[in-house]
């Protein structure tokens, strides 16, 4: 089950340059902006009855055969076992492997795909995908329903939704949902420049603890399980109907939800 995003000719590859690169006609203003609304109410309907989720972030580069991969798979596995929902950017690499784990632990796995221009096609372990056009959409998307967020890593695109994470719990406009950074080799020159920052006044030491950064995956998952399942009093409970009158799916199921 989908929300794919129709191709015409404004709205591909280049619908984020179309849309930022200055000011066009009054009516074609109306138009992008109709799209973006567009893509905003088919990821809504799509994604309301898919539970709470923790979303995990990582590179798209690292194949199965990449130690990452497996790392990431088994991250997918225990936060499913968390009874948890997983979500990804819904592409290849290390967000396949998290959504590849959530399916092994029979629980349910989500993606917010992105049209690119070098095609990125959905992964195959998907219980429902949403294909956006512009990237604000989907950063939305895979901030909306998450109780959490994980970061194996990755490249530019997993710093920017990391850091649109932390931005987000340090100017208070979500909650302080737990932030986790695995692969503490990988992330340690960010932690160094993170601790630079500190000393040099332009983010708060407390900013620090913002992120819990480890190896340990049995840590990583008590501190998901404290600081989301206990601090918001999530608790299991049968998934409510969708309505299809409103365009609303409901995705395979997988028993029940925290809520």
């Amino acid at each position: 089950m989908s929300g794919e995003a129709p191709r015409t000719p404004g709205n591909g590859p280049h619908a984020d340059r179309i849309l930022l690169e200055g000011p066009h006609s009054r009516l074609r203003e109306l138009r992008l902006l109709f799209g973006a609304v567009v893509d905003f109410l088919r990821g809504f309907r799509t994604l309301h009855f898919v539970g709470p989720c923790v979303t995990v972030f990582g590179s798209a580069r690292f194949h199965e055969d990449h130690p990452y991969y497996a790392l990431a798979r088994e991250v997918g596995s225990r936060v499913s076992r968390l009874g948890f929902t997983v979500m990804t950017g819904g592409g290849p690499g290390l967000m396949e492997a998290a959504n590849r784990g959530a399916r092994d632990a029979g629980g349910r796995s989500v993606g917010c795909n992105i049209i690119l221009q070098e095609e990125q096609d959905p992964n195959p372990y998907l219980d429902c995908v949403v294909t956006c056009r512009h990237f604000f959409v989907r950063k939305v998307l895979l901030f909306k329903y998450s109780y959490g967020f994980v970061a194996l890593p990755g490249g530019i695109g997993t710093m920017d939704e990391l850091f649109e994470a932390l931005t987000l719990i340090q100017t208070r406009k979500i909650e302080h949902f737990p932030v986790v950074l695995i692969g503490s080799d990988y992330w340690q020159p960010l932690v160094a420049l993170l601790d630079r920052m500190a000393d040099a006044g332009t983010i708060a030491r407390a900013d620090l603890d913002l992120l819990l950064v480890t190896d340990d995956l049995d840590r990583a998952m008590r501190h998901l399980e404290v600081q989301a399942i206990e601090h918001f009093g999530l608790r299991a409970r049968p998934r409510p109907k969708p309505s299809r009158w409103l365009g609303e799916f409901q995705p395979a199921p997988r028993g029940e939800s925290h809520r």
